[in-house]
């Protein structure tokens, strides 16, 4: 592939070694230019920029750390089966799980997902801030803290969260299977609606009292929602219920007006798809249409739960970074992806 700036007779060569096309793209003017891109046969691309040495910096350049994490990932997993995590350093973030499989479900923080019943929050920056979260979470409900496998009975001795209110006592039965369930329930909405469920009700409980002019019983509200919403920040930006982790990461492409979209849904990263920011043929069509033809046409593919483990994983590794480049961009499910941030982010990739 060769790209030569119009003003400028000379051709920069995407096979000249690292040091010699850094010269050369030091050596460009700093300011707009059209230049044609050409790549083996056929007619070259004519692309426009608004700062040459940037543009083809990113056009010459390495593919993208996400491209770059994928690409290795697969490959280390073809050629060695056996050992492709511990190749490739691939480390395992940490969650906060409720064991539902377990009579009288509790939280804990682990690294690994498995095919058991359980609620699986996540993933976090490091396991310090995973436990921080479920120590000031847990302090929002009434759940066990205990480890111990329950065999309630009424002379249980019971432990000190029972003693200061913050736990249901299941262990000494003073509530029913069937009310702790309750709780947990609670629990998991409060995770995955990142807070919603329970912040929702306090606002619009204090709001009404206030205006029932019941000041103290507002206050003691308004002091329960603080402590949720200080809960709240110290969720990393990831962390959510992994059945519902959809999103896309839209990074720079090796094709000249191209990006890559790399879709993930419900945890697992999607086959990626080449997206030229400029519609080929003679009418062109809008951006946000042609993205919508892409998403309408998604077959999601899924995958157990050791391969989605590591799916996460490498999401957590590229978005975590101090090196991460391209644009992540969240949505519930594919009918809510915003577009027109979408496009946005496409646009400043694809310069």
């Amino acid at each position: 592939m060769a790209i030569a700036a119009l003003w400028n007779p000379r051709t920069i060569s995407a096979e000249e070694g690292p040091e010699s096309l850094d010269a050369s793209l030091a050596a460009l003017p700093a300011g707009p230019a059209v230049l044609p891109i050409v790549a083996g046969e056929g007619r070259p691309y004519l692309g426009k920029t608004t700062m040459l040495p940037r543009r083809l910096g990113r056009l010459l350049g390495p593919p993208s750390a996400l491209e770059t994490n994928l690409v290795l990932y697969a490959a280390a997993r073809q050629h060695y089966p056996e050992t492709y995590a511990e190749l490739i350093r691939l480390r395992m973030p940490p969650y906060v799980k409720i064991v539902l499989s377990n009579a009288f479900p509790r939280s804990q923080v682990t690294t690994r997902l498995s095919d058991s019943h359980g609620f699986y929050y996540g993933p976090f920056r490091a396991r310090a801030a995973a436990e921080q979260f479920e120590s000031r979470f847990l302090d929002l409900f009434q759940m066990r803290r205990c480890q111990e496998n329950l065999r309630p009975s009424a002379s249980h001795p019971g432990c000190m969260y029972g003693e200061m209110n913050l736990c249901l006592r299941p262990c000494q039965m003073a509530v029913s299977a069937e009310e702790y369930a309750s709780e947990v329930e609670r629990a998991t909405q409060f995770l995955s609606t990142r807070g919603r469920s329970l912040s929702g009700a306090l606002l619009h409980a204090r709001d009404r009292l206030s205006q029932e002019m019941n000041f103290e019983e507002a206050a003691r509200l308004h002091k329960q929602l603080e402590r949720v919403q200080e809960v709240l920040k110290l969720r990393d930006e990831l962390a959510g219920n992994i059945d519902d982790l959809n999103g896309l990461a839209v990074t720079r492409s090796v094709a000249p007006g191209c990006v890559e979209l790399w879709f993930m849904l419900g945890g697992c990263w999607q086959a990626p798809r080449r997206f030229a920011v400029e519609a080929a043929g003679a009418k062109a069509e809008s951006l946000d249409r042609r993205l919508r033809e892409i998403a309408a046409a998604f077959e999601p593919e899924r995958t157990g739960a050791r391969e989605r483990q590591e799916h996460l994983a490498l999401l957590a590794r590229w978005y975590y970074s101090s090196y991460r480049d391209g644009e992540w961009i969240p949505f519930a499910g594919l009918e809510d992806i915003p577009y027109r941030k979408l496009v946005r982010a496409i646009s400043r990739q694809g310069q």
